[in-house]
Parts: C-alpha cells; sequence; structure tokens
C-alpha cells in the first residue's frame, strides 16, 4: 500500500499505545474532565462516564482504528472510501480537529503561563482571588501577563514538532512524560485525601446522586468522551492508518481507554474535591477555569508546593502538546494524503489557520468580549460546536457507515486480520448499529438544545 509506505509510523505497539494514550490524555483530562464533572454533578456524572467508557468509547475506539488501518489513510481519504458519494463527510471530520487546534492552543498557553510564573517564582501570585479572569481578560497589563504571547508560544511548539513527524514528534515525548505524568497526579491526590475538611468534597465527586442524573448529564459524558478518546477528531483513524498488521486492535483501544479513563479520574479527584473544600459549595463557579483556580489553592497548602507547582505546569504542557500535536497532525494528515502536498506546506497552511482562529479565542474574553455567537464567547463556541454538534455528526454517520453501508465485518475483519481473536465480536453489531447511533441522536438533540439556550433537559 503506497499511502502507508508514505506515511511515518510507530516503532512498536508500545510506542503506539504510549502515542495514541498521549494523544487522548491532555487538557481534556486535565482541564475539561474536572470542570464538567462538577457541574454535572459529580458522581453521577463520574458512574455515567464510567459506564460509557466501557461500551459507547471503547467500540468507537476499536471502529476508528480498524478504518484508519484498513485503508491506510487520513480520516478525509479513509471516510471517503466508506462512502464517496457525500465528500461532506470527509469535510467535516477533517474541520472538527481544524477547529478545535487552534483554542487548544489558546488553553495550553493558560498552562504554559502558569508553569513559567511557578517556575520563576511567582507562583503564589496566581492563586489570588480573580486573578486568572483578569489573565484571560487581559486586565493585569504588562506584555507576558496577557494570554497573547503564551498562546503564540504554545502553538509554535506544536507546529515545530508536527514538521519533525509522527514518531520523532509524538512517540518520543510521549515514553517520558506519559509515566511521569501519571505518577505526580498519584502524588498529589493521595496529598488531597491527607488534608483536613475534604470528606464532603470526596463524597461529592465519587457518591452518584441519581436525583441529578439528566439527559444533560449524557451530554456532557458522551462529549467529554469524544474530547478524552479522541473520537471523531480524525485522530484516532490517522493512528490506526500507522499501525502495523500485527497489532491488536481491540487490546490497544482498551489499553488507551483505560489509561485515559484513569488519568481522568485522577484529575477530578484531585481538582473537584479540591474546589468543594476551598469553595465550601458545590455550586458551579469557575467554569472551564477551574484547574487554574483550584490547582495554585492546592499548591498553596503543600509543603514544597512551589516545585510541585513547576512539575504539574509543566507536565500539564507537555500533555496538552501531545494533544495538540495529534490534532495538527490529523489536519496535516488529509492535505498530504488527499491533496499531495509535503509536509512543510501542509503545515503552513493549518499554522496559518491556527494563528486566525487561535487569536479570536485569545482575543474573546478581552478586546473581543463583546461578540458573543449565541451568548459564549469565541472559545466556548468553537468547543460548542465541536463537540456538540460536529463530532456527534461524525461519528453518527461513522457508526451508519459501518452498520448499514459497509456492514460490520469490515471492522471484525479488520480487528481479526492480525490473529487475534475480537472478544466483543458477537455484540459489536449491535452496538454499532443501534447502541451507539441512539445515544448519539440524544446527545446531539440535547447539546444543540442546552448549548443555544432553547431548552435544557
Amino acid at each position: 500500500m503506497e499511502t502507508v509506505e508514505k506515511r511515518g509510523g510507530f516503532s512498536g505497539r508500545l510506542g503506539f499505545i504510549l502515542a495514541t494514550a498521549g494523544a487522548a490524555v491532555g487538557l481534556g483530562n486535565l482541564w475539561r474532565f474536572p470542570y464538567l464533572a462538577e457541574q454535572y454533578g459529580g458522581g453521577i456524572f463520574l458512574l455515567v462516564y464510567l459506564i460509557l467508557v466501557v461500551t459507547f468509547g471503547v467500540v468507537m475506539v476499536i471502529t476508528e482504528l480498524a478504518i484508519g488501518r484498513r485503508t491506510g489513510k487520513s480520516c478525509f481519504d479513509a471516510l471517503m472510501d466508506l462512502c464517496d458519494k457525500y465528500p461532506i463527510i470527509g469535510w467535516i471530520a477533517m474541520l472538527v480537529p481544524m477547529i478545535i487546534v487552534p483554542y487548544y492552543c489558546v488553553i495550553g498557553g493558560w498552562v504554559t503561563k502558569y508553569f513559567a510564573d511557578y517556575a520563576v517564582g511567582a507562583g503564589s501570585d496566581l492563586a489570588g482571588a480573580g486573578f486568572f479572569d483578569q489573565f484571560i481578560s487581559m486586565d493585569l497589563g504588562g506584555v507576558f501577563d496577557s494570554p497573547l504571547p503564551w498562546f503564540l508560544i504554545y502553538a509554535f511548539l506544536t507546529i515545530v514538532v508536527v514538521v519533525f513527524g509522527v514518531e520523532k514528534g509524538i512517540e518520543r515525548m510521549s515514553k517520558i512524560l506519559m509515566p511521569a505524568l501519571f505518577v505526580l497526579l498519584i502524588a498529589i491526590c493521595v496529598y488531597m485525601l491527607t488534608i483536613d475538611g475534604i470528606s464532603e468534597g470526596l463524597k461529592y465527586y465519587l457518591v452518584p446522586d441519581f436525583d441529578k442524573l439528566s439527559f444533560s448529564t449524557l451530554a456532557g459524558a458522551v462529549s467529554q468522551l469524544f474530547y478524552s478518546l479522541s473520537i471523531a477528531m480524525g485522530i484516532t483513524i490517522a493512528y490506526g492508518s500507522y499501525m502495523r498488521k500485527q497489532d491488536n486492535i481491540e487490546k490497544s483501544a482498551y489499553t488507551v481507554a483505560l489509561t485515559d479513563t484513569t488519568v481522568a479520574f485522577l484529575s477530578g479527584l484531585m481538582i473537584v474535591p479540591a474546589f468543594v473544600l476551598f469553595s465550601g459549595s458545590t455550586d458551579m463557579t469557575s467554569g472551564f477555569g477551574l484547574l487554574f483556580t483550584t490547582m495554585p489553592q492546592v499548591f498553596g497548602t503543600m509543603p514544597g508546593g512551589e516545585v510541585v507547582g513547576i512539575a504539574f505546569f509543566l507536565l500539564a504542557m507537555f500533555a496538552a502538546l501531545t494533544s495538540s500535536i495529534a490534532l495538527m497532525e490529523a489536519v496535516v494528515s488529509v492535505l498530504r494524503d488527499h491533496w499531495h502536498m509535503t509536509r512543510f506546506r501542509a503545515c503552513v497552511i493549518v499554522s496559518i489557520g491556527i494563528l486566525i482562529l487561535g487569536l479570536l479565542s485569545c482575543l474573546g474574553f478581552g478586546p473581543l468580549s463583546a461578540v458573543a455567537p449565541f451568548g459564549m464567547s469565541f472559545l466556548e463556541f468553537f468547543d460548542f460546536i465541536t463537540n456538540s454538534v460536529m463530532m456527534p455528526i461524525v461519528a453518527l454517520i461513522t457508526c451508519i457507515l459501518i452498520g448499514y453501508v459497509v456492514k460490520s465485518r469490515y471492522v471484525i475483519d479488520e480487528v481479526e486480520s492480525s490473529g487475534c481473536e475480537f472478544r466483543i465480536k458477537t455484540i459489536y453489531p449491535y452496538m454499532i448499529k443501534y447502541v451507539c447511533p441512539v445515544i448519539l441522536v440524544i446527545i446531539l438533540v440535547v447539546g444543540v438544545l442546552g448549548g443555544m439556550g432553547i431548552y435544557t433537559i
């Protein structure tokens, strides 16, 4: 297969697992999961999320990996192989990472700013009341107290790494930094368990309150799954195209899901109880700023907190980089495969898009705050349009193509082509034809109605 030979690759199964997990483990776990868990009821959100991971999530990851490996192509051309009558499918799939990576770089810039402040001994300032809001709204004054230079620095790092290709840019970083982040998260969680008064926050995060169960909770959990497991972003299909034929797709999907879910769980355990403790309430006030308002307070109570703060935000920055690199790589791979561009030229084109859309997200809390599509900042709008609209549509179309057009044997045969048993072979056709599409239709309707302020279920 000529296309595959021209593409990058991974040195082995471990490299693939770490790189794919590195793409999944990032700001979706550290930044997004905790604030959604807080927003949607703590324990009940966690329970719904865990159930969806082992059902919906794993099925979709297996499906996308199989599509990628069988076609040997990026998301655009892979989906076009399944159904070339409707090119709009491929375009939507390509636009998802193209819209996400710019605002992802903005948030990555925030993480970089916090790392830099801890590194120069100014970490205590970050715990001040209102610091985060003043920072993103550009009210602090000073060049490096604005999010703009940090966005540019982070975007530059992402672009430079992608230029060097998959194996050099992603695998090498993931092998070192993923285990380090995991160990640090465990250490911080252990410390959190020793803080007086933390029990109420732990109860809120770990014990489900079924009175808070709603379709909105389901929609929030599924949208987080998209983000955490890199479903319907083009990333998993692209990474599947780099897989070796002898690699076990099903086992790889379980490993990635387990790694990602463990990091998400630990992130929530680290942040949500601390928020409840410091705020004295379970009512969400910080929103997407929860990571940036809570962790400086945690480090402020911790012996050697300044040093831990340096390590945490450094590793968080690199975890974010692995994801933004993968997002950019998903778009670059489309340009290379479909339009036969060189890597450098494709990177230049994507970089222009990152700068334009990223500037909107970066300035949306400050100079452009008066421009609010559907009452949202640009960053919130881009997050809504991708996670609540475009990604469910891409995933739904994928289910329809596999379940009804090429049939589930398309995936089953590819999974079994490595000589490995497909353990969920019996239930897979029912999941991809019925269960997953029903879930996707529900969260698409609920997400759109809620996001546009029409109706909340």
